[in-house]
């Protein structure tokens, strides 16, 4: 057997397995992309920019990391895929050298009251662990400190088919840590009977005054009327004790009801399961005054708000429960944990550490693990998402963002920054959808669409380094180094607004005057108190001199398919109303989801087929052509254009025909120049709403409350979503909103709507227990003179100062 001796020494031939540096898309038409071909470098930062509604997200999201998650599904079995999202093939041509695609995105965690941060992430299930291991006195296995585990005992007996069938005795615990009272929830609900029933009455005479309870020919209130439980004759007031426990708190039990089997239950928990277990902002308006009239949530006394039992609470580490764990804020909770020296559970030690210090590092150890998910930010939500992939070791892994300096203070984007570097540098492809310039600058490459948005955008107007889009001369590239100007003459107020010993959350004490008839800001870095200070201390929803309080804040809109910006608006309502007096026929024609609706596809426009593990398929309706309306609707006209046209408009086309002619709907024309106003002159009529951009569904939030009769707007981050050339609009709009007599408060971050303030508050020093002061009140010629605060001294930066 002979040994090689020599050394070779020719340069290698590149290997094939090194060819693959590229993410090729070729011919991407998803929503409104027009067939759009790129290639994406790996293992390098590439930021996606443009205006909102240019079509970044339908590229990124929807088209490479939707493909990417959908073939990584596609490697599970049958069975297994049975179980999980279907997603359909997005419409590109051609996807080449996709790797496994990690999401992290704006989506508010669930709104569900047992869903904390504690839950979200991994740091409740180590810290179960480790109270059940060294936690006095011992109580049980992790699932005893856990709120979502409630104690189960049963005993019985069973039957056992092994060989000769027999019946033995058995007995089953298991020890959960939920409160009883609250079942996990830390809060309660006292529901207001009064608002329920007029007692004077009986159930014959219509005693129920809940909203849509009829007593005529609603099934709902027949079931209580001939149930047999109640007399229905008799007024509820003279109801005997046992009949008021069966009407309220009755089990459920079947009983006959004109012929037909319907199912009984006591009035309480009926309404518990049709109202109270949905989302309260997902409501109609009228049911949801209901439900904040009739009930009221307080902190159950009997956990105190912990959500935790008795036991679960008296098991302590060094005089600390799970329940105090909690509650603390993360950057201290991470320095008790370090405090803790036991052998026997060093692994869980060192992976609780390095999970709360992920929070402190990516500017989240100012939250508490028993935070409720539903109440984060969505900029808070998807930095809480990253932690898990902060210390992951896998390369080659493709990470995607969506705007990940939403919500962040100038401050804290270098903090970010420097992650996704470092995401980057272990070998990772980041690609980024973002506004920001500090951002868009550490870029290695970028890839700007445009030039408009919706119609108007879709295609890629600039591909390369941020020298190259600085000198491309693109709307991007233009407004790249905008900056805008302290303000040389501010506005005068024309009265305060006095917040006094404000507590909510980590305010200290706070007492502030808020400048009325001007334009107010309100900043500080992330999690300093800003938002616990406008939304949780201003007076109810009435300001001074009985001024209603307009809030927009940053809650996500909920709506189907069927939604769109002509239903969430109530424009659909004037044009449906103009339609029927124009024909002489029923305003409820003209609905798509009433009496015009096409009936193969009841107003839909597709025509939905599920195929199990495999993606639905959504196909237009033969019958309407996806125009969602009946033949024999779409013959009446208006202005020469039938509903399906109307909706297909675009908002300033839209703007143009119901302002003069025949179409001349002046209701009409008033909503849809707010929505011009607010930038969202390129949406169509009937888009669905599930299709919008999270900017664009703010400012369609924004166009609907300028109607409103309210003195006061407050603004909750405005320019999340907002490319640079759309802060100037935003701007205009907010000076027309003072100027015309308002007052506005807004929480902020971008330095342009600083500059543009006539007064700044700036809360700090810092987070969490380290904020929660007032550090500055005045202009911001003064915040830049003084440079006092961190603020400050970044404005001053901004401004060239």
């Amino acid at each position: 057997m002979s040994k090689a001796t020599g050394t070779d020494t020719r340069s290698p031939a590149l290997h094939g397995a090194d060819s693959h540096d590229l993410i090729r898309v070729h011919g991407a038409r998803e929503n409104n992309l027009k067939d759009v071909s790129i290639e994406i470098p790996k293992r390098r930062l590439t930021v996606f920019t443009g205006v909102s509604g240019s079509g970044k997200s339908s590229l990124v999201f929807d088209t490479i990391a939707a493909e990417s998650q959908r073939l990584i599904n596609e490697t599970y079995s049958a069975f297994v895929q049975g179980f999980m999202p279907t997603l359909a093939r997005p419409e590109v041509d051609v996807l080449e050298g996709l790797t496994t695609a990690i999401i992290v995105d704006q989506q508010r965690m669930g709104a569900d009251p047992r869903s904390t941060v504690g839950t979200a992430t991994d740091a409740n299930a180590m810290l179960r662990i480790l109270f059940s291991r060294l936690g006095t006195p011992h109580i049980g296995p992790p699932s005893a400190y856990a709120f979502n585990v409630p104690s189960v005992r049963a005993s019985g007996a069973i039957t056992v088919e092994r060989g000769a069938r027999q019946t033995v005795k058995a007995t089953f615990n298991r020890t959960g840590g939920m409160c009883t009272r609250c079942e996990g929830r830390g809060s309660v609900s006292d529901i207001d009977l009064t608002q329920l029933y007029d007692d004077s009455k009986s159930l014959s005479e219509g005693a129920f005054t809940i909203p849509g309870w009829k007593s005529d020919s609603q099934w709902t209130v027949q079931v209580y009327a001939q149930s047999g439980f109640v007399d229905p004759d008799k007024p509820i007031r003279k109801y005997t004790k046992k009949e008021m426990q069966a009407f309220l708190y009755g089990a459920p039990v079947k009983v006959k009801v004109n012929g037909v089997n319907l199912t009984y239950e006591g009035l309480i928990p009926k309404l518990q399961k049709s109202f109270l277990s949905k989302d309260k902002e997902a409501m109609q308006p009228h049911i949801r005054a209901f439900v904040e009239r009739a009930v009221t949530f307080t902190t159950c006394p009997e956990c105190e708000g912990t959500r935790l039992s008795e036991g679960a609470r008296s098991s302590k580490i060094e005089r600390i429960s799970i329940a105090d764990a909690c509650a603390m804020q993360i950057s201290d909770l991470a320095e008790w944990v370090r405090g803790l020296d036991e052998p026997s559970v060093a692994p869980l030690l060192d992976a609780l550490r390095q999970t709360l210090d992920s929070f402190v590092e990516i500017g989240l150890g100012y939250l508490a693990l028993d935070r409720p998910a539903g109440t984060l930010s969505g900029g808070e939500a998807q930095r809480v998402k990253m932690i898990r992939h902060l210390g992951s070791s896998l390369t080659d892994v493709t990470y995607v963002f969506d705007e990940p300096t939403a919500g962040l203070h100038p401050h804290d984007i270098q903090r970010m920054n420097d992650l996704l570097l470092r995401l980057r540098d272990k070998g990772n492809t980041v690609l980024v959808v973002e506004h920001k310039p500090e951002m868009i600058a550490i870029a290695d490459h970028v890839v700007d669409l445009g030039p408009g948005a919706g119609q108007a955008g879709g295609a890629v107007c600039f591909e390369g380094t941020v020298e190259g889009l600085r000198a491309g001369g693109t709307l991007t590239g233009r407004h790249l180094d905008d900056r805008a100007a302290v303000k040389e003459k501010v506005r005068t107020a024309s009265g305060t607004l006095e917040i006094r010993g404000a507590t909510a959350n980590n305010l200290q004490d706070v007492d502030v005057d808020i400048p009325l008839g001007v334009l107010a800001v309100v900043t500080g870095v992330a999690g300093s108190g800003k938002s616990s200070l406008v939304h949780g201390s201003l007076p109810g929803s009435s300001g001074p001199a009985g001024e209603e309080v307009v809030s927009i804040d940053q809650t996500a809109i909920r709506g189907s398919r069927r939604s769109n910006p002509a239903t969430y608006t109530g424009l659909l309502e004037p044009i449906r109303k103009a339609f029927a007096k124009v024909n002489s026929v029923k305003p409820a024609l003209f609905s798509a989801n009433s009496e015009g609706a096409c009936p193969t596809c009841n107003g839909a426009g597709v025509i939905y087929t599920d195929l199990a593990m495999m993606a639905g398929v959504a196909t237009p309706c033969e019958e309407c052509e996806g125009k969602r309306y009946q033949a024999s609707v779409l013959e009446y006209h208006l202005g020469g254009r039938d509903i399906s046209e109307v909706l297909a408009m675009s908002v300033t086309e839209a703007e143009e025909f119901f302002g003069a002619g025949e179409a001349h709907t002046p209701a009409a024309h008033r909503i849809l120049g707010r929505l011009a106003d607010v930038g969202l002159g390129y949406l169509s009529l009937g888009q669905p709403l599930t299709t919008l951009s999270g900017g664009e569904r703010q400012r369609l939030k924004l166009a609907t409350h300028m109607s409103d009769k309210g003195g006061v707007y407050v603004l909750d981050e405005p320019t999340n979503g907002l490319h640079l050339a759309d802060v100037e609009q935003l701007l205009a709009l907010l000076d027309r909103l003072v100027d015309s007599g308002k007052s506005v408060i807004v929480v902020e971050h971008h330095q342009a709507v600083m500059a543009h303030a006539d007064w700044i508050i700036d809360l700090g020093p810092g987070a969490g227990h380290d904020g929660g002061r007032i550090v500055f009140e005045g202009t911001p010629a003064e915040l830049v003179a003084a440079r006092s605060t961190l603020t400050g001294e970044h404005l001053a930066a901004y401004v060239g100062a």
